[in-house]
């Protein structure tokens, strides 16, 4: 059997359960639905349940105090020898002054003591978060241009996309509205269609000018089965207005351009465009004016158009993932369509596991928190703190995923009966320093968004609403056949069930849910407006969220990786943004209005 053990006793505080231990009253207001809640029992409930699902354990961790000599002997020594030797402040002030170098200057880091290391970091981190902050206004100002296929064979559609386009629009205004919208619009139909085969409006932020224009687009023309695709889409990219940071263009059509290469369909121009267009040299353009491209799928016939332009360019998935996208990585197209690139490069098919060897690795993880001074204090998560055992694994070869900071590789948990699928995750760049910081920093925000969720589901059950709840993460150590040391972090894999972006850190809701955006909101109020936990992602059950990897805003900027925008990052991307919904009223939380809470400092 696997063994585990604390690298610490623990404190005997964490041993005895408070007697007469009640949730403290997050308002004053809401103290009669939890006065007489005994927390302690319910917290416990909770998460052993959490762990029975999410850990990796036979049985839930024993949160009770361990004897020193629980400590493995069985532990390779190179493992003891890199956890003596690993200093967490110090390595991840060096990571951190090596990341904000890349995003502000290339100043050269030299201090004698750690407290002026610390001060040097910390300018440098707020350095590089204005920067990042004022990237992100910018991503937040959308050019966004629907093309549309506006020929007799879309009669059964063309209202429903006229429908579809204003609907759009209203989402990203209602939802989003930080995000500052131009509008424009293009139509194509077919070549014999003369001077109405192109019509466009140019860029406007007059929306009610374009819901009339909209009104007035009507289906006509169109010859043979293939249409003006290409002409539609040049015309948009050549001839539009684009300026802003953020450009989206959403095409919608039911059939593909001329030409054999994209469809065996009756062709009048089976050699393709008579005016020497083709999609390598129109994407090219949209590539080169950073244009991120969105396909609305009406029939199967555009199939084979689909599979040729994602040979050129990768496709978005949505418009406001594109936003997260722009300002996440910025606008400039080589790291744009280098990033949408890495997903063309990966093998979504499992692997056979039979022929995959078995490896042999340390695992770590950090017990459950108790209370918010505990989250609050950046010495509670160290080396003394975490808890470790042995484990036995299989990794795929190659990724079958990649986002904006991991790789996700199919993984086989072979010390369950029968083994159990997981998800293992590897940091893209890691930078000059030891990766060992990296993945426990990464540990530590998965352990404390799962405290807040499990205090968030204390209140909501009660309310009958759905449950908040974040995937069991756990730092692995491994050796390799070079004799290297890898890191990741490994987490249960979701099963055949739609995984969804709903929000991002920075302010930008993709799919909007009620009740996560009232957990964003009560992260801040839970922690006296220390922190907000966001970019919530995962999966969406019945009556519950299964979630990871979110990211924290903090106002200690010295915590929680390039992705804590700190204090300007809660007041731009989450106060300025939040619209208190009926999930907010309903578990009082203090209104948020014009970037201000009520009460919380």
């Amino acid at each position: 059997m696997s063994k585990w053990f604390c690298l610490k006793k623990k404190s005997k505080k964490r041993a005895k359960a408070k007697s007469a231990d009640t949730i403290t009253s997050i308002t004053p207001s809401r103290s009669n639905d939890t006065e007489k809640l005994n927390l302690t029992e319910e917290r416990l409930k909770l998460c052993a349940d959490e762990i029975n699902t999410f850990s990796f354990e036979e049985k839930p961790i024993n949160i009770k105090v361990e004897d020193s000599n629980t400590t493995s002997t069985s532990i390779p020594s190179s493992f003891a020898s890199d956890l003596k030797k690993l200093n967490i402040t110090e390595e991840r002030l060096k990571r951190y002054a090596d990341e904000a170098n890349t995003l502000s200057s290339d100043t050269t880091i030299t201090s004698n003591t750690e407290n002026e290391l610390k001060t040097k970091v910390t300018f440098l981190r707020e350095k590089a978060i204005s920067k990042t902050l004022n990237n992100i206004k910018l991503s937040m100002k959308v050019d966004l241009c629907f093309v549309l296929d506006c020929t007799d064979s879309m009669e059964p559609f063309i209202a429903a996309a006229r429908d579809c386009i204003i609907q759009v629009t209203n989402y990203i205004k209602h939802t989003n509205p930080s995000i500052e919208l131009r509008v424009g619009f293009c139509g194509y139909r077919d070549h014999c269609d003369g001077d109405g085969r192109l019509q466009f409006l140019d860029f406007t932020d007059k929306y009610e000018q374009f819901i009339t224009y909209m009104q007035s687009v009507f289906h006509y023309g169109g010859g043979d089965a293939p249409e003006d695709v290409l002409g539609g889409l040049n015309e948009a990219i050549t001839k539009m207005d684009w300026k802003n940071g953020t450009r989206v263009l959403l095409h919608i059509g039911d059939y593909p351009p001329h030409g054999t290469k994209f469809t065996d369909l009756s062709d009048s121009y089976p050699n393709g465009d008579p005016h020497g267009l083709t999609a390598e040299n129109v994407l090219e353009k949209m590539q080169s004016k950073n244009i991120l491209y969105f396909f609305g799928k009406i029939t199967d016939y555009t199939e084979i158009m689909l599979q040729i332009f994602r040979g050129i360019i990768a496709t978005s998935t949505s418009i406001t993932y594109a936003v997260s996208m722009t300002s996440t990585i910025g606008s400039d197209s080589k790291y744009l369509y280098s990033f949408q690139r890495k997903k063309l490069d990966m093998n979504p098919n499992e692997p056979d596991w039979i022929i995959l060897p078995l490896q042999e690795g340390i695992v770590m993880w950090y017990p459950i928190l108790d209370t918010l001074d505990e989250l609050k204090d950046p010495n509670y998560f160290n080396k003394s703190n975490l808890f470790s055992r042995s484990f036995s694994f299989k990794i795929a070869s190659q990724p079958f995923s990649a986002g904006a900071e991991k790789y996700a590789y199919f993984g086989l948990d072979i010390e369950r009966n029968p083994a159990k699928k997981m998800v293992i995750k590897e940091y893209l760049h890691i930078g000059r320093n030891d990766s060992f910081e990296k993945y426990i920093e990464a540990v530590e925000i998965s352990t404390i968004a799962s405290f807040l969720s499990t205090e968030f589901n204390l209140i909501t059950e009660r309310k009958d609403l759905p449950k908040v709840k974040f995937l069991n993460v756990k730092l692995l150590r491994c050796g390799t056949i070079d004799f290297s040391t890898r890191y990741y972090t490994i987490e249960p894999k979701f099963h055949n069930i739609e995984y969804k972006r709903f929000n991002a850190n920075t302010g930008v809701i993709t799919e909007l849910r009620p009740i996560l955006e009232a957990f964003v909101h009560f992260t801040y109020e839970y922690t006296k407006g220390y922190l907000v936990v966001c970019d919530l992602q995962g999966i969406e059950l019945t009556n519950e969220f299964l979630l990871t990897d979110p990211a924290i805003h903090c106002v200690d900027s010295l915590r929680f990786g390039r992705t804590n925008f700190g204090k300007e990052g809660i007041n731009q991307l989450f106060l300025a943004n939040h619209r208190c919904n009926d999930i907010c009223k309903q578990l009082k939380l203090k209104h948020i209005s014009n970037g201000l809470s009520e009460d919380v400092a």
